[in-house]
């Protein structure tokens, strides 16, 4: 009886202290860390009501209560009762008493180029430039810069806060641009070991995409509702594309690429059924711009950067593009499958068989038989789905040990990696063999920690495995025997970045 009397004491002292206790509060003991002091994002996304407009009535307070799932949110179902979590949600959704306004203006007023920056006439280490991998260690906002040969760091510095997106190299290999949560967009000279500079592009960001032509970066933005163009020369606003929807809804931009063929930046939007694209090449496609049809005669268009807005079925939060970028492959967070929209004609052309929140992001492609696959790892069922690309269907669903985020492969490896990054088995590491699809092997370098993202040294003779805890490390494997060669202790290491992989568009890298 006493200890059933201590049990209830203690529940209606829970209740009554969540009841009074003011939701800024809890705001700040149980949110702030990742959301940011002022509400306007850090690790995690802003939480204002622009930012949260997909997301009405009971759903924020689902999320608080119960976390997200295929994400780093969990749930506080512990420590506040359904008072406290109602509150905390009616807190979120109260508009701040002022935004920052963050144009043109602002974005230039962030700006810093380092004054001791010297441009070196060649590299001052002696490694292969194109064989340099990049590291974002998370755990302390770092990269490393690793020869890709011997796998020494070459030198190791410091990043903005939550570095998110994965890098992006100019086509020479020698500039990266690197982009945080909080909008800071970083530019470091490998060559010379040094940052150029940085600029906030945002103030809660998603991404970053380069040019083909190297000229342009673009970030797409939470907050504001907008995509930056920079210049990559010297950081300076080339324009700040204000994101409404053809009906003028807003929209956050959930995420931008490159379409190097078509010389466009491809935005998947957060908002709105459509897909924007923005060109940046001399001679844009004779499209009606803002809309979706093609229209006669030459386009007099003094806009150096000119919006076509294709309308889709469904909110696409998520793309991967086929080897023409004539085809983008979608998928939204809530949805239930994917579709298949023609660039060209500004249409769907195909659905996609894909349940349990596909990662297109982190699909791949290679050859397989007679034609081309592409595989994605789903955010909450465990299992790899294979996609023919010329006719849309499912060739296999391969099963795994839980849901998995990254999968990578080389031109040069039988191989396919997927990790298990959700769920009680994401100390594992599947090999699936291209031809067979199926697991050859599953390493578990890390018992109980969490095993992730893996990158090919250029030749592909080497894969780079991310140990993703504070006391972490890179793992090299050797990409024949699927034998360990080496552990590179590194601070919660997330992606890793081979120049030559991702100037070139491996077939075994996301893009």
């Amino acid at each position: 009886m006493k200890r059933a009397g201590s049990a209830i004491s203690l529940g209606l002292f829970f209740v009554a202290n969540s009841a009074m206790a003011d939701p800024s509060a809890h705001y700040t003991e149980f949110c702030a860390d990742c959301h940011g002091a002022n509400r306007l994002g850090g690790v995690g996304p802003a939480l204002i009501p622009q930012t949260l407009k997909r997301m009405r009535g009971p759903k924020v307070e689902a999320v608080i209560r119960d976390g997200r799932v295929a994400t780093q949110m969990p749930g506080f179902s512990e420590n506040l009762d359904d008072v406290a979590v109602a509150e905390l949600a009616n807190y979120l959704k109260t508009p701040l008493a002022q935004v920052p306004a963050w144009g043109e203006a602002e974005i230039m007023a962030s700006r810093t180029l380092d004054a001791d920056y010297v441009a070196a006439d060649a590299p001052v280490w002696s490694s292969d430039p194109m064989n340099i991998t990049l590291a974002v260690e998370t755990g302390d906002h770092h990269v490393s810069v690793l020869d890709g040969d011997t796998f020494e760091v070459l030198d190791r510095f410091a990043t903005p806060f939550a570095v998110h997106g994965g890098p992006k190299f100019d086509p020479t290999g020698r500039y990266v641009f690197i982009m945080s949560r909080d909008g800071w967009v970083q530019k470091y000279d490998i060559w010379s070991l040094k940052q150029v500079g940085r600029i906030r592009a945002g103030l809660n960001s998603r991404n970053i995409a380069m040019s083909s032509d190297g000229k342009w970066v673009a970030i797409a933005n939470y907050l504001p509702n907008t995509l930056t163009i920079l210049s990559t020369d010297d950081l300076s606003v080339a324009k700040v594309v204000e994101i409404k929807g053809k009906k003028g809804i807003p929209s956050r931009v959930s995420a931008v690429y490159q379409a190097p063929p078509r010389e466009s930046f491809v935005l998947a939007l957060k908002d709105v059924p459509e897909i924007w694209e923005v060109f940046y090449g001399k001679n844009p496609p004779q499209f009606g711009f803002a809309h979706d049809y093609r229209i006669e005669g030459p386009i007099k268009n003094p806009d150096p950067f000119p919006v076509r807005k294709i309308t889709t079925p469904d909110y696409l939060d998520d793309f991967f593009f086929d080897q023409t970028y004539e085809y983008v492959m979608g998928a939204s967070r809530d949805g239930k499958g994917g579709q298949v929209i023609d660039l060209v004609i500004g249409h769907k052309i195909a659905d996609l068989d894909l349940p349990g929140m596909p990662h297109l992001g982190s699909g791949i492609t290679w050859k397989y038989g007679d034609s081309t696959v592409m595989a994605t790892p789903h955010l909450t069922d465990g299992v790899v789905s294979v996609i023919d690309m010329k006719t849309w269907e499912t060739v296999k669903r391969i099963e795994t040990e839980g849901p998995g985020f990254f999968m990578r492969s080389h031109e040069k490896t039988p191989y396919v990696w997927v990790d298990v990054f959700f769920g009680p088995n994401k100390d594992a590491m599947h090999v699936i063999d291209k031809q067979s699809l199926e697991i050859v092997k599953t390493l578990r370098p890390a018992p109980g920690k969490t095993v992730a993202h893996v990158e090919f040294t250029r030749d592909g003779s080497y894969a780079l495995v991310s140990i993703w805890e504070e006391d972490g490390a890179v793992i090299i494997y050797d990409a024949t025997t699927l034998q360990e060669v080496r552990r590179l202790p590194m601070r919660k290491p997330s992606g890793k970045y081979n120049v030559w992989n991702k100037i070139t568009f491996s077939e075994g890298t996301s893009h």
